[in-house]
Order: C-alpha cells, then sequence, then structure tokens
C-alpha cells in the first residue's frame, strides 16, 4: 500500500470519496464476514485481509508494526472472540480481545491517519426494550461478551473518532452459522427444538457488507446494520426449513430457560436503522428476502 499520511489533531480522517481506490485492511478476515468483505471490497479497492495467523489483535506492539507497515486508509474491524458462552468462562480473553485489541487497533489507525469501522453487536443491549433499538439508546450489556464488545466500542469513539457497527443475528456461505446448521438438522428429518422468546433481525452478510462499503464517505459515528423486520429464532428456523423444502413442523418451541446455555441473551434486540436513513444509505432488505437468496445459493453450491 501506498499509504495515507494526513492527519488531524491525531484524529484519523478519510478525505477520499467512496468512489475512489481506497487501501483496506480487515482483521478477521477468515470469518464469514471478513471473507466477504474481501469479495466485494477487492473488485473496487485495494484490500489487505487479515487473519488471526498474520495479526493477533491481543499483542499490541504486533498491532502497531503490522498498521504502520500497511498504512491504509480504512480499517474494518471484524476481528473478535464470538463464542457468547466460552466469553462467560474465558473472560480474560473475551476482554483481551473484544476490548484491549479493538483499542490497540484504533490507537494505530490514528498513527496512520485511517478511520476504523468496528464491527459491534445487538449484545450491547439488555433486551428489555418492547421496540427497536436507536443508535442513541444507552447500552447495558448483560453477558461478558456483550460487555467486552461494548468497551471495544467506546475506544472506536474516543480514541479514533470512528464508526460503530452495531449488527445481529449474522449467517454466511462461510464458516459456521444458525441458518447453515439448521439446514444440516434439517437433512436427519428429526424434530429439534429451537427457543422462541430471543427476537432479533436475521442479517445476511452480504447485505451488511454491502452496507458498509456505502458508509465510508457518511459521518463517523453508530450506524445500526441488520436485515428489515425480526422474527425469534424459532420462526427464523421454521422459515429456512420451509424455504429449503423441509417439514417446518419437526421444528419445536422451547423456552431460552429450558435451553440452558450459559451467558444471558437479550429477549428482544431488534435493529433501528435510524442512522442509515438520516445518511440516506439504503436499508438491507427484509430478513425472509435475504434468506431466500442465502438458500437459493447455497443448495445449488451444494
Amino acid at each position: 500500500m501506498k499509504g495515507f499520511k494526513g492527519r488531524y489533531n491525531g484524529i484519523a480522517k478519510t478525505n477520499k470519496r467512496m468512489g475512489e481506490n481506497l487501501d483496506i485492511v480487515i482483521t478477521g478476515a477468515n470469518g464469514q464476514l471478513g471473507k466477504e468483505l474481501e469479495r466485494r471490497l477487492g473488485q473496487f479497492h485495494t484490500v489487505v485481509s487479515l487473519s488471526k495467523k498474520d495479526l493477533d489483535i491481543s499483542e499490541k506492539e504486533e498491532v502497531y508494526k503490522k498498521i504502520t507497515q500497511l498504512e491504509p486508509h480504512i480499517i474494518i474491524h471484524a476481528a473478535a472472540f464470538t463464542a457468547v458462552d466460552q466469553c462467560e468462562t474465558d473472560r480474560s480473553k473475551a476482554f483481551e480481545v473484544n476490548s484491549l485489541g479493538t483499542g490497540y487497533v484504533s490507537i494505530a489507525a490514528n498513527m496512520v491517519g485511517a478511520r476504523v469501522f468496528y464491527i459491534s453487536s445487538d449484545y450491547v443491549f439488555d433486551g428489555n426494550k418492547q421496540f427497536p433499538y436507536l443508535e442513541e439508546d444507552v447500552p447495558n450489556p448483560q453477558s461478558i461478551y456483550g460487555i467486552s464488545k461494548w468497551i471495544g466500542e467506546q475506544f472506536v469513539l474516543s480514541i479514533n473518532n470512528g464508526t460503530v457497527i452495531r449488527t445481529s443475528w449474522l449467517y454466511g456461505h462461510d464458516g459456521k452459522n444458525f441458518v447453515k446448521t439448521m439446514l444440516e438438522l434439517a437433512k436427519k428429518n428429526k424434530e429439534i427444538r429451537v427457543v422462541n422468546d430471543q427476537v432479533g433481525s436475521p442479517t445476511y452478510v452480504n447485505d451488511l457488507a454491502e452496507t458498509i462499503s456505502h458508509l465510508f464517505d457518511k459521518k463517523n459515528g453508530i450506524y445500526h446494520v441488520s436485515n428489515a423486520g425480526s422474527c425469534s429464532w424459532y420462526i427464523l428456523a421454521k422459515a429456512i426449513f420451509e424455504e429449503a423444502g423441509f417439514d417446518p413442523n419437526l421444528v419445536k418451541i422451547i423456552t431460552t430457560e429450558e435451553f440452558g446455555a450459559l451467558a444471558p441473551r437479550p429477549h428482544f434486540s431488534v435493529l433501528e436503522n435510524k442512522a442509515l436513513l438520516r445518511e440516506r444509505v439504503q436499508i438491507p432488505r427484509p430478513w425472509n428476502e435475504a434468506l431466500k437468496e442465502f438458500i437459493r445459493k447455497e443448495v445449488c453450491h451444494d
């Protein structure tokens, strides 16, 4: 990369428009979002994708060295410790990766004048609200994962003056996720039990990646990015079975309490895309439309 030398009082800025070629670093490159970002952005920009093997974001000096070598305009920080239940038992790793690691990336970004786009989570909210969460709503995370991601948000906003992108219930063609798991279970033609008292917005990584690309020339701050509409995990599972041609009646209801997960989950974490509307960025399509496209591609691929 040629690098970007511009700095303004230690606060990163990007002075190129979205249509111009940008030098972009993606952390968490082996994740389902990282891979889709590389595919999509690599068509128009110079992209360096960093997996954990390429960059351990919990190692401060390693982060500083790598970012100053690459001198990107933009860092999309998708690397995270996302095993929600494991975060409860391995708290040090959760905070080292999701919190401190994000702080190191933010500081390194300032060293080269880069702007950070940090991928955060609906789990920063407690789930007690009865209607969609706005960007300005005060987070109240209930799990270690949620707390560690919220601290990461504070680092990005205070150190880098960057952009936080909260999303929810991600699925894509790479790696493991709920939708792919349901498709595999459906093939066994056996009953499965899925919680019906957690409501959120399933988000297709292809749509998330597309929306992120439209935020490069928008204001810094917090954005909620998820597919439109909402459902429970149970309703999502039934929709997956039905769309893929399996019997949706094989999906049975269970409560969160009965399921017995270690980490608490928000019962309602639907995200309102208010900031996207303000910046005149198109809101991702309804979740059921995105799901249909995903399943068609997944089935054809198989």
